[in-house]
């Protein structure tokens, strides 16, 4: 499985592990039943703290993708839902752009500029 992360990228490390893991299974690297490697090899692989890793997965199991099971590590329970992360994400952006004074009017018409 080859993860790596964007030092240019802003988003936090823990979010762009978990989008690295989340890539990696909705391409097939991964498949549901298959475990992922422990931890601190995937913290290895991408260069960051295995806390950074582990926070990742945590928010993994939290969407359902992930199982953590004592003695068996980490199982992959299924792919990912795309339409469920950008659904998430257009939250997130909408609620940024609140804090910044902008509305959802305006995403929508800087999106149809961009396509």
């Amino acid at each position: 499985m080859l993860l790596s992360l964007d030092l240019e990228d802003e988003r936090p490390l823990h979010e762009q592990a978990a989008d690295a893991i989340r890539r990696a299974i909705a391409d097939g690297e991964v498949e549901p039943g298959d475990r992922l490697p422990p931890a601190r090899d995937l913290a290895d692989a991408m260069r960051v703290n295995a806390n950074t890793v582990l926070r990742a997965l945590r928010e993994l199991r939290a969407e359902g993708l992930l199982e953590f099971r004592r003695g068996r590590g980490v199982t992959v329970l299924r792919k990912p839902d795309p339409e469920v992360a950008l659904r998430s994400r257009a939250r997130e952006l909408l609620a940024e752009a609140h804090r910044h004074g902008y509305t959802a009017a305006d995403l929508v018409r800087w999106i149809e500029e961009e396509s």
